[in-house]
C-alpha cells in the first residue's frame, strides 16, 4: 500500500526527471519545447516540495546547482587515468607527419580513420559520474591531479547531474546503459556573447578586465564562491573519457555518440575524416567559420577513431600518439624591435629574444599586449635576417607564445644592427657552445640565470615536491645571495627566512618543515629533480630501473661510477631502451661536470636520502608481459604488479620480444597483433595458476 511519503517522493522523481529533460533542451540541444515561464514554475514547484519534506532533497536535484558555501581553497583530485597534454602542429607538413607517423605505428599503408573537432579555447575538466550521478570534478591541472571544483561545476547548467539513457531526441540509443563509472573529459568556456557581457560589467564596477575569453573562462570556474560562478554563463563541449566501467566503446566516434545519449554535450561540429586529405579540407573549412562561431577556437583536434588502434599506437611520456592538435594560423600584428636580448634558460640554453615597441595582438575573444618575442635561435635569426630596428610582423603562435614571423624589407631605413649571439654567456660570462641549433652556456649550476631556473624545477611537484616553495620565494633566495644552488635548500634555517621581507613565524615554520619532508623522494622523482638536459619523467624512471641507484649512473666518479671512459659509458646508456644519442650525450656532460657533482654530495651531507630501485627477483625474472581486455580477479594495475614482484617486465607494446600476452575480457587489438606474431597467449585462469594463485 502507498503511503502518502511514497506518493511525494514519486512526484519529486517525477519533476526532477522532467526538469532534467528540459535542461538537455535548452542548455545542450539548444532547442527548448516549454516557455521560460513553464519551465520557471516546474523548478518553483520542486522548491516547495523539497523545502516542505528536506529529508527528500538529493545532492543531485536541480535545486542544488548553487548551494554550497564558499571554500577557504580548493582540494586536489588525483585523475585515475592521466589527462596527458596533445602534441601542436602548425603547418600542413607536421599534420601530414604525423599521419605517416600513425600509420607506420600501424603497420598499413592504406588512409586511417580520424574524428576531427573544433579545438575550443577554454579550460579542460574531468567529470566523474558514478552510477549515473555527478560525484566529483575536477581541473586539469599538471595532468595528474587537478583542483576539486565540483561545486563549481554544479553550477554549469549543460552539464547534467545525473545521467539520462534515453532522452527523447529521436538520436539516441535506448538501450544504452549507464556506466557504473563514468570519468568525462570537456573543456569549460565562454561564448564571445558572454565574454563581452562580463568585461562590460567589471568595467562598470570599476575592476580589472579578463584579457581573453579564456582567462574569463578559467577565472570563473576558479571561484572559490560557488554562487561567483554561477553567475557567469559558462558552458563545456565533452570530448572523450578516462576511465569507464560497465560498458565498453570500440571507437571514439561511438564514445562521443554515447555521452550524447547519456545527456552530455558535444561540439555538433565534429566529423568523421577518412585520411588525411580529408582533415587538411576540415582544417580549412573550420578556420574560415572561425570569426563567426559564437566561440573562441583556435584550431582542431584530430584522433585517430578506433580505440584500439589508439592503444597500439601507445603513448609518450606527455603526449598520445594517437592525437594531433592542429592550430590555425596565428594571430598577428606589426611593431619595430628596439633590441636584442639572449635569455638563458633552466637548461642553460640562450634564446634570443626580441624586445619591442607595444603592439596588441588577439582576435575577437580579446587581445593581449605583447613587448617580447622568441627569435628561437641564431639560425632563425639568419634565415629571416631579422636586425635590431626592424619593422616586424608579430604573431601569437598558436594564440599563446609570441614570435616573430618576418621582417618588412621595404621599411628598413639603412640604421639596422645585425645581432649575433655572444660568445659568453649574458649571466654568468661562462663561455657559449653551440650544440646543434641552440648555443648553450657552459657554467652549469653555477650560472645565476640557470641557478633559479634550476631550483624551481629541483622543488616543482612531479620533482621534489616541496609543498609552499613558489617561484617568487625562490627569487628572493637567490637574490638576496640565501642560496646558490639546489643544495641549499636544505641548509635554510628559520632564521634565516625571518631576516626576510613578508616572512613571518608561522609560514617560515611551514617551509622548513616542508623541506624536510621533501628528503625521501623516489629514485625516478630524485633523478628528474636534477634537470639533466633530455631527461625527463620517463626517461628518469628508466633510469632508476636500469640502474637501481643514483651512483651507479656515475660515469667519471671513481666512488661511485667506477671511472669508466666516455665512450664506454655512452656505450653501456645507449644499450638501456628508449635511451638515444643526444640523451647519453646529455646525461655523460651533466656528470663530467664536477660543480653538479658537488651538489650531490652536498645533498647527501644534508640528509637527502639517495633511494635504491632494486629489480625485483623471482620465478618471472627475465620474462616480459603485456595485458589486455578486462581481468575479473584484479584490476590490470594490480595484475602488473603482481608480475614485477616476481622479477618480469612489463611492455608498453606489442612486439616480437614479449614472452606473454594476458587476455582478459573484451580484449583489443593486441590480442590480433598477438595471435599474428604467434606469442604465447595466456587466459585468466592460466595466468592465476602461472603465479600460484
Amino acid at each position: 500500500m502507498k503511503t502518502k511519503d511514497n506518493i511525494i517522493e514519486k512526484d519529486i522523481e517525477k519533476l526532477r526527471e522532467e526538469i532534467n529533460f528540459h535542461n538537455y533542451r535548452y542548455y545542450v540541444l539548444d532547442s527548448p519545447i516549454i516557455s521560460d515561464a513553464e519551465y520557471d514554475k516546474l523548478i518553483r514547484r520542486l522548491a516547495e516540495l523539497e523545502a516542505k519534506y528536506p529529508k527528500l532533497i538529493t545532492p543531485d536535484s536541480p535545486t542544488q546547482r548553487v548551494g554550497a558555501k564558499p571554500l577557504e581553497k580548493f582540494g586536489t583530485i588525483k585523475h585515475t587515468i592521466p589527462m596527458l597534454s596533445i602534441e601542436n602542429a602548425f603547418a600542413v607538413e607536421e599534420a601530414k607527419k604525423f599521419d605517416a607517423g600513425v600509420r607506420k605505428g600501424l603497420g598499413i599503408s592504406h588512409s586511417v580513420e580520424y574524428v576531427a573537432e573544433p579545438k575550443i579555447d577554454g579550460l579542460a575538466v574531468e567529470l566523474v559520474y558514478e552510477n549515473g550521478r555527478f560525484a566529483i570534478g575536477s581541473t586539469r591541472g599538471d595532468g595528474y591531479i587537478g583542483e576539486d571544483v565540483t561545486q563549481n561545476l554544479k553550477t554549469i547548467k549543460s552539464i547534467p547531474l545525473c545521467l539520462i539513457s534515453n532522452p527523447q531526441s529521436g538520436i539516441h540509443n535506448p538501450q544504452l546503459k549507464i556506466p557504473s563509472r563514468l570519468e568525462v573529459r570537456g573543456e569549460v568556456f565562454l561564448s564571445i556573447r558572454a565574454f563581452k557581457h562580463i568585461n562590460r560589467e567589471l568595467a562598470d564596477n570599476g575592476e580589472a578586465l579578463f584579457a581573453n575569453a579564456r582567462n574569463a573562462a578559467a577565472g570563473s570556474l576558479r571561484q572559490l564562491d560557488p554562487k561567483i560562478t554561477a553567475s557567469r554563463p559558462l558552458d563545456i563541449f565533452c570530448y572523450g573519457v578516462g576511465r569507464v566501467e560497465g560498458v565498453k566503446f570500440k571507437t571514439h566516434w561511438e564514445t562521443l555518440a554515447a555521452l550524447k545519449a547519456y545527456g552530455l554535450k558535444t561540439n555538433p561540429l565534429i566529423k568523421i575524416c577518412n585520411g588525411s586529405e580529408e582533415v587538411m579540407e576540415y582544417h580549412k573549412e573550420i578556420e574560415r567559420q572561425r570569426d563567426n562561431l559564437p566561440y573562441g577556437v583556435d584550431g582542431i583536434v584530430i584522433k585517430v577513431n578506433g580505440l584500439g588502434l589508439q592503444e597500439k599506437l601507445g603513448m609518450r611520456t606527455r603526449n598520445p600518439k594517437w592525437a594531433l592538435a592542429y592550430k590555425f594560423k596565428a594571430q598577428e600584428g606589426t611593431t619595430r624591435i628596439k633590441e636584442i636580448i639572449a635569455d638563458v634558460g633552466r637548461t642553460g640554453a640562450l634564446t634570443p629574444v626580441a624586445v619591442m615597441e607595444p603592439v596588441e595582438i588577439g582576435d575577437i575573444t580579446g587581445s593581449v599586449t605583447i613587448t617580447r618575442a622568441t627569435l628561437h635561435n641564431q639560425d632563425e635569426i639568419d634565415r629571416k635576417d631579422v636586425r635590431v630596428g626592424d619593422t616586424v610582423v608579430v604573431a601569437r603562435a598558436g594564440d599563446v607564445i609570441p614570435e616573430v614571423v618576418m621582417v618588412i624589407q621595404e621599411k628598413r631605413t639603412g640604421k639596422e644592427k645585425t645581432y649575433t649571439i655572444h660568445e659568453e654567456c649574458p649571466s654568468c660570462h661562462s663561455k657559449v657552445e653551440k650544440i646543434g641549433a641552440i648555443h648553450y652556456c657552459t657554467g652549469g649550476l653555477s650560472c645565476p640565470a640557470q641557478v633559479k631556473e634550476t631550483i624551481k624545477h629541483f622543488a616543482s611537484k612531479r620533482a621534489m615536491d616541496i609543498e609552499g616553495l613558489g617561484d617568487k620565494h625562490i627569487e628572493q633566495f637567490v637574490d638576496d645571495g640565501l642560496i646558490k644552488d639546489v643544495a641549499d635548500l636544505y641548509y635554510l634555517k628559520k632564521e634565516n627566512l625571518l631576516k626576510l621581507a613578508r616572512w613571518a613565524e608561522k609560514s617560515a615554520e611551514n617551509l622548513i618543515d616542508a623541506i624536510g619532508k621533501s628528503k625521501h623522494p623516489t629514485l625516478p622523482r630524485l633523478i628528474y629533480a636534477l634537470g639533466i638536459r633530455q631527461v625527463g619523467e620517463h626517461t628518469a624512471h628508466v633510469l632508476a630501473e636500469e640502474f637501481g641507484t643514483l651512483e651507479a649512473i656515475l660515469p667519471l666518479y671513481p666512488p661511485h661510477g667506477g671511472g669508466q671512459g666516455e665512450d664506454a659509458y655512452k656505450e653501456r646508456l645507449l644499450s638501456v631502451h628508449d635511451i638515444g644519442p643526444e640523451t647519453a650525450e646529455s646525461i655523460y656532460d651533466f656528470f663530467q661536470e664536477m660543480h653538479n657533482i658537488k651538489v650531490i654530495e652536498k645533498l647527501k651531507k644534508a640528509g637527502v636520502v639517495f633511494p635504491q630501485m632494486k629489480k625485483a627477483v623471482g620465478k618471472l625474472t627475465g620474462k616480459t608481459f603485456i595485458f589486455t581486455g578486462t581481468l575479473s580477479s584484479f584490476t590490470r594495475d594490480e595484475a602488473k604488479k603482481l608480475v614485477e614482484k616476481q622479477g618480469a617486465t612489463i611492455a608498453p607494446s606489442i612486439s616480437k620480444k614479449i614472452d606473454y600476452v594476458v587476455v582478459g575480457a573484451e580484449p583489443g587489438s593486441k590480442c590480433d597483433e598477438a595471435k599474428r606474431l604467434r606469442l604465447k597467449i595466456l587466459t585468466e585462469e592460466e595466468f592465476r595458476r602461472m603465479l600460484g594463485l
